[in-house]
């Protein structure tokens, strides 16, 4: 089964600058295909998790925590209802958060942050290292998407929904 990496804040406001397209045809190998410049690929060829994170250390400008999933593992998250009860709306971004292991804390969303006033996230499940949620068009929900490692007790990037159907879709064309 494929494997998917995600990368931990990259090309972010001027910090930790590659281009993931160059990247993917370095490690042609592995028949990558990426997704955009937030450091998502998707590994076609069967390699091992230590390998292939050796494989992206030696080849990334910097360090990175590189997290990553198999591809059944968002095939079957994507197969889920989350959002029941949250309409789309232009201001709200639908989002999935990878944390880099299993959380310390048991932690039962729903949660809101900032915990007082006006919310900016909500996270509406946990499946494993999966958190899913809804977050404000806002610059300051980047900083609540930020706290979500104090949260969980362990580092996590996040993608949008739409990232992760497209994973999916890709995943599923083999």
């Amino acid at each position: 089964m494929a494997l998917v990496v995600l990368l931990r804040g990259v090309n972010v406001g001027g910090h930790r600058i590659f281009r993931p397209a160059t990247l993917a045809e370095r490690l042609k190998h592995l028949e990558v295909v990426n997704f955009g410049a937030a450091g998502t690929f998707v590994i076609r060829q069967p390699i091992g998790h230590a390998q292939l994170r050796a494989e992206f250390a030696r080849r990334l400008p910097f360090d990175a925590h590189i997290m990553i999933c198999a591809g059944h593992e968002i095939v079957r998250l994507l197969t889920r209802d989350f959002f029941r009860g949250h309409a789309a709306r232009p201001n709200i971004v639908r989002f999935v958060s990878v944390l880099s292991r299993s959380p310390r804390t048991a932690l039962a969303p729903p949660l809101t942050l900032p915990a007082a006033g006006e919310w900016l996230v909500r996270i509406l499940a946990r499946e494993g290292r999966f958190v899913v949620g809804v977050h404000r068009r806002h610059m300051k929900a980047i900083g609540c998407l930020r706290s979500l490692d104090q949260v969980f007790g362990a580092p996590a990037t996040t993608r949008s929904w739409n990232t992760f159907a497209a994973i999916a879709r890709t995943l599923e064309q083999g």
